[in-house]
């Protein structure tokens, strides 16, 4: 299965007051591993960003007057989404902006893209969290603290970086370990911060001490007392079959 765990950032809160987005950051998931395929870019959104939105993502105006608006990008995003599951933190919010953006490119530039929906499915990490541990805080820093994850190198929001974090987020919220690491180091995917520790192969060889004749004869009465308060013979005296003590 290929999932897209996907963040944007935004020059404001509302597509419906004129608001874009600024930047959008995928990574993918394929059979719950983190394949190291990533989607990042930066768009110009042709207006200006608002005041409080700047304080959240740090993103300025000038940074982006250089970069690529959505309509010059939109085929490359529809192509690195396709057939996947989406997995977004309150989906609802970058859904709106993305299927807002399409819109504007089949409008403006007699396009044919359509909405969001008819390249992937959509799962809502926040919906899923509510339903995990509802009453309490599913933000997605709140999420970090309770799973363990550290995001501290998180000083301002920022859509790949989020989408990283909300990956091992999903990760441990469905299911904790997210695989074994049978490979070699380096591999791509696994635990995140895992690595393989292999012995030293001209280590002293361990030696192996056998019980002694009356430690067995201890055991076997001992397995002796037992069988007879269980009524009944024990699944573990195969190795050293009761004796007969009448």
């Amino acid at each position: 299965m290929r999932q897209v765990v996907l963040d944007t950032e935004t020059t404001g809160l509302e597509p419906s007051e004129g608001h874009r987005i600024i930047e959008i950051g995928c990574v993918e998931l394929i059979e719950r591993r983190l394949t190291g395929n990533t989607y990042h870019q930066y768009l110009n959104p042709e207006r200006a960003i608002d005041d409080g939105a700047i304080e959240v993502h740090g993103i300025t105006n000038e940074f982006l007057a250089d970069k690529p608006k959505f309509n010059q990008i939109a085929k490359g995003f529809l192509e690195f989404i396709q057939g996947a599951e989406l997995v977004i933190h309150n989906a609802a919010f970058d859904i709106g902006f993305i299927d807002n953006e399409l819109s504007m490119c089949d409008k403006q530039y007699r396009t044919a893209y359509g909405p969001t929906a008819n390249y992937s499915t959509v799962l809502d990490t926040l919906l899923l969290a509510r339903k995990k541990h509802p009453g309490q805080r599913n933000s997605l820093d709140a999420l970090c603290r309770r799973y363990d994850i550290n995001n501290a190198h998180r000083e301002l929001h920022g859509a790949l970086l989020d989408s990283e974090i909300l990956a091992d987020v999903y990760l441990m919220m469905t299911g904790g370990q997210t695989s074994l690491i049978l490979g070699d180091e380096g591999e791509e995917g696994g635990v995140s911060g895992a690595s393989i520790i292999r012995l030293n192969t001209e280590r002293p060889v361990l030696p192996i001490i056998q019980a002694s004749n009356e430690e067995i004869s201890s055991h076997i009465a001992r397995m002796d007392v037992i069988a007879k308060k269980c009524d009944g013979p024990l699944v573990w005296s195969a190795a050293f079959p009761p004796t007969d003590t009448d």
